[in-house]
């Protein structure tokens, strides 16, 4: 499907260069095929017999450089090509100035720089809350089961406070260092790394009976690090 009619020379007020899908010669000076065109009075000119030719193309999708190069350029023109598929013609992007386009690509990439150094002090900031959080959470760990070793405490701290993870120590109470959810990850962990739990969900085993299998061992494990807590209570 070709287009039954050339577009305009100009849309919405801005002036209009057309990508051609077939071979066009410019009606001026002969030159082509043409790359770009305008159409006046009904026929196609090249860049230069438009005025146009000091012009640079700015392909579409970047739309902050093309918002700056446009607002920057004295003079730009919108670029369409026929969409045999649609049936209509669509926006390919923008001729601007040079000076327009390096000036704002110069505005894009500080603007870049400094997205880039913000989030480079918020990935900072966000690592030293994690690790004092890992502390606060492994002291706790700590007072609550006093015979667990510090290395221990201080590992399922850190398995169950990992940004984004949504394990206990992400959840509200995990961040609150309730004992409940302080004690769910040590249990956690010591189900995983102490029993055959993971061996019998492998092996078909429904969650809930693997967790009554191996309960007493894990049960065992909690009573021996909290056994300090005990008799000095």
């Amino acid at each position: 499907m070709a287009p039954s009619a050339p577009p305009p020379h100009r849309t919405s007020g801005a002036l209009l260069v057309v990508q051609p899908l077939r071979k066009r010669h410019c009606a001026e000076c002969r030159s082509g095929p043409l790359a770009l065109l305008v159409v006046e009075e009904g026929e196609p000119r090249c860049l230069d017999c438009a005025d146009l030719g000091h012009l640079v193309f700015l392909p579409r999708g970047d739309t902050a450089l093309t918002r700056r190069a446009r607002e920057d350029s004295g003079l730009c023109a919108v670029v369409v090509r026929f969409d045999r598929r649609r049936g209509r013609y669509e926006r390919q992007g923008l001729l601007v100035e040079e000076a327009a386009l390096v000036r704002a690509e110069e505005r894009c990439l500080a603007d870049a720089e400094a997205r880039r150094r913000r989030r480079a002090r918020d990935a900072r900031r966000r690592e030293a809350e994690d690790v004092r959080f890992t502390d606060a959470f492994a002291r706790e760990i700590g007072r609550l089961f006093p015979c667990c070793p510090g290395d221990r405490a201080y590992a399922i701290a850190a398995h169950a406070s990992v940004r984004g993870s949504g394990r206990v120590g992400r959840s509200a109470a995990g961040r609150a260092l309730s004992e409940a959810a302080v004690t769910a990850a040590v249990r956690a962990s010591v189900r995983h790394t102490e029993t055959p739990y993971d061996e019998l969900l492998m092996n078909g085993v429904p969650r809930y009976q693997a967790r009554r299998r191996i309960a007493s061992v894990v049960d065992a494990r909690l009573q021996e690090w909290r056994a300090e807590r005990a008799e000095g209570a």
